[in-house]
């Protein structure tokens, strides 16, 4: 379950990255490098900091695979997906949920404090559309007043709260990652915010 939960977050977090690059009308190679870094680069960065080196998809060449297809894919049915595009947040939310768990289980894995796990669940959900903004020059997500980083964490949290509970391992994976996919588009739908210091 955690590794499908791995390739189903690779596959959506380079959707979303080819649909930010194709609204930004980069070449394929763009789209391709966008692709990467939104679905690699928040795991890259939890990985380097629990220092499990090489990478995790340096060493297992599936998710290279994965992002490839999922780019080929994600451009040849365009049309498809295009009325997606106001919609981006989908892919991205869909994203997020599942790399949250997968950034808390590897946190456990490590041995970390548990508030330590859910900053690396954040982490990996986050930094990569992080990493995608900035190079499509716009303001990550993560920094404005949108609830997104807050769903990550609220993911984490009941993550270790059912983790408690008399559950299987799958089902604990599955409600925690649900609760910031629910989270994210309850906030999106409702228009949520964090409070902020402008006027």
């Amino acid at each position: 379950m955690f590794y499908i939960i791995d390739i189903l977050g690779t596959i959506a977090f380079s959707i979303s990255g080819v649909l930010v690059a194709l609204n930004k009308k980069m070449d394929p190679f763009g789209i391709l490098i966008i692709a990467f870094v939104t679905a690699v680069g928040g795991g890259t960065l939890r990985d380097v900091l629990i220092g499990e080196t090489p990478v995790s998809w340096m060493t297992n060449i599936t998710f290279v695979y994965v992002v490839l297809a999922s780019t080929i894919l994600a451009v040849i049915f365009k049309s498809k997906i295009d009325y997606l595009r106001k919609s981006l947040f989908l892919f991205d939310t869909i994203g997020i949920g599942l790399y949250t768990v997968v950034g808390v289980e590897k946190g456990i894995n490590a041995g970390l404090h548990p508030i330590i796990c859910i900053a690396l669940g954040t982490m990996s959900a986050c930094f990569g559309g992080v990493i995608r903004d900035i190079l499509c020059n716009e303001i990550p997500v993560i920094f404005r007043k949108e609830i997104y980083a807050t769903a990550c964490i609220l993911g984490g949290i009941t993550y270790f709260i059912i983790k408690r509970l008399p559950i299987e391992g799958d089902f604990v994976f599955i409600i925690a990652g649900l609760v910031v996919i629910v989270t994210r588009i309850l906030a999106v739908k409702f228009k949520l915010r964090l409070p902020t210091f402008y006027t």
